[in-house]
Order: C-alpha cells, then structure tokens, then sequence
C-alpha cells in the first residue's frame, strides 16, 4: 500500500515486471508484502546470493513464501511460466541471472496474461528483456534512518508501457507494512 501513486506501482497483474539494482530484492518483497496468498521465488540453486525467509520477515510473513530452486535458467524459465499461466500464485518472483531473449519475455507475458499472475524478474543491470511491462532500479538510500522499522529506498522507473518513468525515494514501514513516498533526503 502507498500514500502517494507511483506510475506503475503496484505493479499490474496479469503482467511480467523487471527490476535491478542493489535493493531488487527488497522491491520484490515489498510488491509481495500486500498479499495474502503464497509468493513463489525462482532462482537457480547455485546462485552465491541466498534467499533467507526470516530475512524477509520486515516485508512479508516466511510462510507465505515458497521457494523452487532449479538447476538452470531454462528451468526456472519452465518453472515460471507454469506458475504465472496456472495463476493459483499471485505473484511469481524470477531471478535471472543472463538477459531473457524476446521469445523467453514473450512467453512469460503470455503466461502471466493466461493466469492473471504477477511476474517480477530479478535482473542483472543492463540485462532487461524488450518485452517487460515496467522496469525498475531500486537502489537503498543512504540517508539517516527514520526510524527503526523503516528502510528507505530511490525506486527509479525506467521503463513502464503504460506510463510515465521517473525516481522515487521510498520508504517502507515494517510495523504499518505501508510504502510512503517520501521528499528526497538533503545530499
């Protein structure tokens, strides 16, 4: 939930979603964060960055989340695409690890529109597929803490087909579980 409407957030079903940067994680949690069904995360079982569900405890409930680990990027691909056109899951998380050819993004998009299903792909930077409905870069802010519950964020919108694109800085209240746009910290 957010005070202020942000152009393409939350994201719209029905649709696949990109976003990078340093805080993707935590943007996915958050997108993840207003529901009450499950949330499946992919991601390929050798990556070097691991996925803690009590790490995610400020954004969601660990028990919402399930986990499908694969052995490479093709089967999360197959994986994903399951999920999104079954659409008993209403968000489906997918961390990439090289940039989705067209046809791939294609078929994630059709998928998604199938089940009515929320896709969001973990992308490297630089690594966005052509056929992504919006694309993100969430990066957290450095700024002085608001407060103990609260992680600020910069959201920059660098792509949206339906929309306007620009930057954020967001912050996120673990003990209200709100997103409020917030004025950008003095420099």
């Amino acid at each position: 939930m957010s005070d202020t409407p942000i152009p393409g957030y939350p994201l719209r079903p029905g649709r696949v979603h990109e976003v990078c940067g340093p805080g993707a994680t935590a943007f996915a949690a958050i997108c993840a964060a207003p529901g009450t069904g499950p949330v499946l995360w992919i991601r390929e079982a050798h990556s070097r960055e691991a996925l803690t569900p009590q790490g995610l405890l400020p954004f969601l409930d660990p028990a919402r989340l399930l986990i499908a680990q694969t052995r490479t990027q093709a089967d999360s691909l197959a994986v994903a695409e399951e999920a999104l056109k079954d659409g008993t899951v209403p968000l489906v998380v997918l961390a990439v690890t090289r940039p989705l050819d067209l046809r791939e993004g294609r078929r994630l998009q059709l998928a998604a529109g199938a089940g009515g299903a929320t896709g969001l792909c973990l992308i490297p930077e630089g690594m966005g597929s052509n056929a992504a409905e919006t694309r993100w870069r969430a990066t957290p802010r450095l700024a002085p803490q608001p407060g103990p519950d609260s992680t600020p964020f910069r959201w920059e919108s660098i792509k949206n087909k339906s929309g306007t694109t620009g930057a954020w800085d967001v912050l996120w209240e673990a003990a209200t579980h709100r997103l409020r746009v917030v004025s950008p910290s003095r420099e």
